[in-house]
């Protein structure tokens, strides 16, 4: 079927990490999937959670968040909604997949995702995005002797697929999304599933569709995680 922008079944939106985005924060990204950008940081704080106290064992966290203007219509400023709060927990779980966290001591690392427009697939391009900001922020805990070396398990990205007219889409934008009979979430590391968020929204679906949407987000991801390190090596 035509898409709106044109994009074949299978092939990505436009994509592209610009590092160092922020002055502030120890690592920072802009990522833009299309026309849906985000603002991805990550903090670096001593200290974890109270339950953690003298496990040895580090932490990550998230926070998620629109700002009013990013869509078509105006809305509340960062709004906490049960939506919010689903994001940004898939968020904090998708990047603590990438790292051991024995290896980063009592140290929490805070992402913040703010989403600066949307156009669909804001909390999968939170996590791509996040992801390169981790490894910054990584990088500056090495450069201050607080870890050795980068504790990553592996990439993590993440990615959309859905069916529409019978047909099978990656990385749908809103107006897909809006029309999609199956929706779904995929969130990997490496060559392995962190998350799968899967809903017929319009109809069920078998397994075969399944299969097939799964193998094409594998792609698509595989595509997301070179394109990470392309950015990640230029210094």
């Amino acid at each position: 079927m035509p898409r709106s922008d044109g994009r074949s079944n299978d092939e990505l939106r436009p994509v592209e990490f610009s590092r160092n985005y922020l002055t502030h924060p120890e690592g920072s990204v802009l990522v833009c999937m299309g026309k849906t950008k985000v603002i991805c940081t990550a903090t670096v704080e001593e200290g974890v959670p109270n339950w953690l106290n003298g496990t040895g064992q580090g932490w990550i966290t998230a926070e998620y968040g629109m700002l009013p203007r990013s869509t078509n219509e105006r809305m509340n400023r960062y709004k906490v909604s049960g939506r919010t709060q689903e994001i940004q927990r898939l968020i904090g779980r998708s990047l603590r997949a990438a790292v051991d966290m024995q290896k980063i001591g009592d140290t929490t690392i805070k992402i913040d995702c703010d989403v600066i427009q949307a156009d669909g697939g804001t909390r999968t391009a939170s996590i791509t995005g996040a992801y390169v900001a981790l490894c910054d922020a990584l990088d500056f805990m090495i450069n201050l002797d607080m870890i050795n070396e980068r504790p990553l398990l592996g990439n993590v990205a993440a990615v959309s697929v859905g069916v529409i007219k019978g047909e099978t889409l990656l990385d749908l934008c809103y107006f897909e999304d809006s029309q999609a009979d199956v929706d779904m979430n995929i969130v990997m590391r490496g060559n392995e599933f962190v998350e799968v968020q899967g809903t017929g929204e319009g109809s069920t679906f078998k397994r075969d569709v399944l299969d097939e949407m799964l193998d094409l987000a594998s792609r698509g991801i595989s595509e997301l995680m070179e394109l990470q390190n392309k950015a990640l090596a230029v210094k």
